[in-house]
């Protein structure tokens, strides 16, 4: 009986990881929110610095779950639905992390109000997807999980919608072609953080699919 409750115990674990991963994805968006406005500022290093710090941590969240499917046979879920639900909730958090040092090297001073559109669904795909993973411990039914899954795939939808906006109006500016090709990447960059959002909610709602 302590065997097999050994083993059972462990499901915990896997739930834990999963979460604390969703959970680093939700704050780095929130640091992200709170780097934009500081850019071209004495306060932008330390700030970046920190969303540098929370992509490591997420990193060695993301190692510690391989490393548990290796130790262990048993899983809650089919193996390889923890190893993609970790790696679309990391993926998130490296892109953000790539705004940051892409607006590190940047020599102009961009004013956040471009990004704003962007960062709030960035904000509400995080919530909506660490909402998504909570569920899974609490073995919940498709219903419970589908307002915050019909949610990320509306954001998604105004997102690609979005970026369509910024761009024409973009190129049909009179901005310096360097002030056009610094937002361009930014405004992409933003745009694949969504998916990426999008895809960590994808894989939720077809294991909960799966398992109900």
């Amino acid at each position: 009986m302590n065997i097999i409750k050994s083993i059972f115990g462990r499901d915990g674990k896997f739930y834990d990881l999963l979460e604390a991963s969703a959970g680093e994805a939700r704050s780095s968006a929130a640091l992200l929110a709170k780097l934009l406005p500081l850019h071209g500022t004495g306060d932008f290093a330390k700030t970046n610095a920190d969303l540098a710090q929370h992509r490591r941590e997420h990193n060695k969240i993301s190692q510690d779950t391989t490393e548990l499917l290796c130790k262990n046979f048993v899983t809650p879920m089919e193996r390889e639905d923890i190893e993609a639900l970790s790696s679309a909730l990391y993926r998130i958090t490296k892109n953000v992390e790539k705004i940051g040092a892409r607006l590190q090297v940047i020599p102009h001073q961009i004013p956040f109000e471009h990004f704003s559109r962007q960062i709030k669904m960035i904000e509400e795909g995080t919530a909506a997807v660490e909402g998504m993973v909570l569920c899974l411990r609490k073995r919940s039914h498709v219903e419970v999980m589908t307002g915050n899954y019909e949610l990320l795939q509306s954001i998604e939808r105004e997102a690609d919608k979005l970026i369509v906006e910024l761009l024409g109006g973009l190129y049909q500016s009179d901005c310096d072609v360097r002030i056009v090709v610094i937002l361009k990447d930014l405004y992409e960059l933003f745009e694949k953080v969504i998916d990426r959002c999008r895809d960590a909610g994808n894989v939720v709602f077809e294991v909960v699919l799966k398992y109900s």
